[in-house]
């Protein structure tokens, strides 16, 4: 099992508070990701769980026992860093088997269980080779292996995908929620990447200097944020905020829409605009508008839209999907 609560978690450095009071329950078999700017405290979060940092206040609970003076060792996590950490005069397998050496398991078990966490990452050929001869992809695999073989309760992901490129980050998602499925154990995931936590969460947790704004599925947190902090975090490219004379007549301080929310119509419409740029990224295109009054819009048109810079268009917004929010920037039900 790997059920983790959290009860008002707080941490402080002197006077800097870091977590002011974190709630949370993460589900067995969850895979729950923290999200948010750099500075917000999912990284602090995250230690606090693993016993790398101590808590100011609060409780940390797993599977119902409270572990919060727990040393790392005993909580039965396992954590992946941002650096791969590996030792670099060591194989393959001796990385991988190098915590169960330590704990004194019998070399026969250490076989089996490398054999079988090598298998799972598609690094069976690998075993004999030293860090130096694996691609970036496969000595972060080689960092989830040793974790595999714990038989953590629950494992832990501190950004383990910002040092690869583009198209590694991408198959490295894929194979990391394919790992999720497979060992049915509960996963949190530290990113800054929204995409990587949309793609990847069946939960997001969204962390905004350090307090908990708003906790649910990828679409619940795209259709509903409850916060202009939320609404502007969630979504790529982002929604579109508008404030002045426009909002006003919703009743709102801020009206916000989302770039496929509005529509290119001949005539007419909500606002006026002339087309500043054009994004074509095939299969769609991103306009950028200077709407007025209404201020600088993103619009998600068809890849194939021939609209040119300067060239007049009207907007049309899908009433149904604005979202308001007051002055404080919560939104307005």
């Amino acid at each position: 099992m790997g059920a983790i609560t959290l009860r008002n978690v707080s941490k402080a450095f002197g006077d800097a508070v870091i977590i002011p009071g974190a709630d949370l329950e993460i589900a067995h078999g969850e895979f729950v990701v923290f999200v948010g700017p750099s500075g917000c405290g999912k990284s602090t979060l995250l230690r606090l769980i693993a016993g790398l940092e101590d808590l100011t206040s609060g409780q940390i609970l797993i599977d119902g026992e409270d572990v919060s003076g727990v040393p790392p060792a005993r909580r039965g996590l396992a954590m992946v860093f941002q650096s791969y950490a590996l030792y670099p005069h060591m194989s393959v397998r001796n990385n991988i088997a190098f915590g169960l050496r330590m704990a004194g398991m019998p070399k026969e078990e250490i076989d089996a269980k490398v054999a079988r966490a090598a298998l799972t990452l598609n690094l069976t050929d690998c075993l004999e080779r030293k860090p130096r001869q694996l691609s970036g992809g496969q000595r972060q695999r080689v960092a989830i292996g040793r974790a595999i073989v714990r038989q953590p309760k629950c494992f832990l992901f501190d950004e383990p995908l910002s040092n690869l490129d583009a198209a590694l980050r991408v198959n490295m998602r894929i194979e990391i929620m394919q790992l999720h499925r497979q060992l049915d154990a509960t996963m949190i995931y530290v990113t800054h990447d929204q995409v990587e936590a949309m793609t990847m969460a069946d939960r997001i947790v969204v962390l905004n200097k350090g307090v908990i704004e708003q906790v649910g599925s990828p679409l619940e947190l795209y259709n509903t944020p409850n916060s202009l902090f939320v609404a502007g975090f969630i979504g790529s490219p982002k929604m579109n905020f508008i404030s002045g004379p426009f909002a006003a007549r919703h009743n709102a301080a801020t009206t916000g829409i989302r770039p496929e929310h509005i529509a290119l119509t001949g005539a007419g419409g909500d606002v006026q605009g002339a087309i500043m740029l054009t994004e074509h990224l095939g299969a769609d295109s991103f306009l950028h508008i200077d709407a007025g009054e209404a201020g600088r819009l993103t619009v998600r048109a068809p890849g194939e839209y021939g609209g040119k810079p300067g060239d007049a268009v009207a907007l049309r917004f899908d009433a149904a999907r604005l979202h308001r929010f007051d002055s404080q920037g919560k939104v307005i039900v």
